[in-house]
């Protein structure tokens, strides 16, 4: 008779690896990777290659400093650096993502125990400490070099131009609303903002590869979008059902935070009630920043206040272990 073996939980046996889940990551963000360089030339491949290799040196110096095992193997310091590019705008000065990369590994990330510790998205708190430090790089945006808001040569691209971006234009921070871009030109790409959002087209093909692979569900980012929609819809600027929701959705870092963001296994709730109130919770508070605060985009801010909740809704929708016994018995 073959002894019995007893081990701790987990006993359910998945293939999956932390380095196989990053890397399906990292070919799902491909295809906006190469739509930013597409529409904003060669300076957009340079932001996403020092971004990038910035969090990776960081990760392997700060954990050869702690003496921990050096992890960059697992693709997550990749993850972080490309997501990072993806939230810059393409006229930045190269040195800003060095600084984003070292604030989201090292303050972020490895400073509360690295990868599966950290309470918030790394990429997301450091842009908004890049928002908060350097607001004019940040928000100093460029026409591309391909698409509807005007074909301009890659030089001209990189050069700092403060211009109005579709979100701006729908606040009327900026511009007229005969300025807004054609839909088509926001979804397919080529309008101004960061490097990451500006082909919604490609950001959409690679979270449909994310659910086919089950690296993420639909809960966070069904529920996010849904939510912004239909209150940017019915809190219109002319009054009640007079929003533009469908711009809402395709403008902006909705769909990039949503798919990508939200998602993110350790700041994220893990019950399935709890991940729907996530998604609620952000886009409502997305919908209050865009329609009544005075930026235009409130995505970063979304996440990160739920992501800062996310143990206390774990808390209240977390499941009753079967036998267990009540607290007040």
């Amino acid at each position: 008779m073959e002894p019995l073996i007893v081990s701790s939980s987990p006993h359910v046996y998945s293939k999956d690896t932390t380095a196989r889940i990053m890397l399906d990551v990292v070919l799902a963000l491909l295809p906006a990777a190469a739509a930013g360089v597409y529409f904003f030339g060669g300076r957009a491949a340079l932001i996403m290659v020092i971004s990038v290799l910035s969090a990776v040196m960081t990760e392997a110096i700060v954990q050869k400093l702690m003496k921990k095992p050096v992890t960059i193997s697992d693709w997550s310091a990749v993850v972080t650096g490309l997501m990072l590019a993806f939230n810059l705008p393409p006229t930045v000065p190269l040195w800003l993502p060095v600084v984003g990369s070292a604030i989201a590994i090292a303050l972020v990330k490895q400073a509360f125990g690295g990868l599966g510790h950290n309470f918030m998205n790394p990429a997301l708190a450091a842009r908004a400490i890049l928002l908060a430090a350097w607001p004019v790089y940040m928000t100093t945006w460029a026409d591309p070099i391909h698409g509807a808001m005007g074909a301009v040569n890659a030089a001209a691209s990189a050069d700092a131009v403060s211009s109005a971006t579709p979100l701006a234009i729908l606040k009327g921070l900026e511009g007229t609303q005969e300025q807004l871009p054609p839909l088509w030109s926001i979804i397919v790409g080529g309008t101004r903002g960061c490097l990451g959002e500006t082909s919604d087209l490609a950001l959409l093909l690679g979270a449909a590869y994310l659910l086919w692979r089950r690296v993420i569900s639909w809960r966070i980012p069904f529920s996010f979008i849904s939510t912004v929609a239909l209150l940017t819809w019915v809190l219109g600027p002319q009054g009640l059902f007079t929003g533009n929701a469908i711009y809402h959705i395709f403008s902006g870092g909705l769909i990039l935070g949503a798919f990508y963001m939200a998602t993110d296994y350790s700041s994220s709730p893990v019950t399935p009630k709890g991940q729907i109130i996530m998604g609620i919770g952000c886009g409502i508070i997305t919908s209050i920043i865009r329609l009544y605060g005075g930026y235009p985009e409130g995505v970063t801010y979304s996440i990160l206040l739920m992501n800062v909740a996310a143990p206390l809704i774990d808390r209240f929708t977390m499941p009753r272990i079967y036998g267990e016994v009540r607290a007040d018995v």
